[in-house]
C-alpha cells in the first residue's frame, strides 16, 4: 500500500480543499469554507459526492431538499444531481468529501448560480 505524502492543496473564494488521497475510482478531500462562504450551485456528470460534516455548521442544497447539517452528520449527492455546500456561520466549516466515478477531474462541473461570478468557468 502506497501513502500520498503531499496533499494537492486548492484555494478558492470561498476557502480550500486539501487532496488527502486519491485511487483510480474515488478521491477524499478535506474541504474548508470560511464563514459566510458559499460554493456554487453545481452538479458533475461523472462522480458523486459524500459529505459528511467534522466541524462547523453545513448549509446543503442536495437536488430539492435543504439541510442543515452539524458535526458527524452526512449526505450523499447522486451524479448529475444539482448541489451547493454553504458555512452561514461565523466559524470554518470542515467537511470530509469523498468522490466515486469514472473521472474525478476538478473540471467535471457545471455550475448554475456562484456568488463569485464563476460561471462558465471550470475550476
Amino acid at each position: 500500500m502506497t501513502i500520498n505524502t503531499e496533499l494537492e492543496i486548492g484555494h478558492r473564494p470561498w476557502g480550500r480543499y486539501e487532496v488527502l488521497s486519491v485511487k483510480e475510482d474515488y478521491k477524499v478531500k478535506r474541504i474548508i469554507v470560511l464563514p459566510k462562504g458559499k460554493l456554487s450551485l453545481q452538479l458533475h456528470q461523472y462522480r458523486s459526492e459524500h459529505w459528511v460534516v467534522v466541524g462547523g455548521e453545513a448549509k446543503v442544497t442536495n437536488g430539492e431538499e435543504t439541510l442543515i447539517l452539524n458535526v458527524n452528520q452526512s449526505t450523499y449527492i447522486p451524479k448529475q444531481t444539482k448541489h451547493r455546500l454553504e458555512n452561514t456561520t461565523d466559524h470554518e466549516l470542515v467537511i470530509i468529501e469523498v468522490q466515486l466515478g469514472s473521472y474525478l477531474g476538478e473540471d467535471d462541473i457545471v455550475r448554475f448560480e456562484d456568488i463569485y461570478d464563476r460561471i462558465g468557468q471550470k475550476t
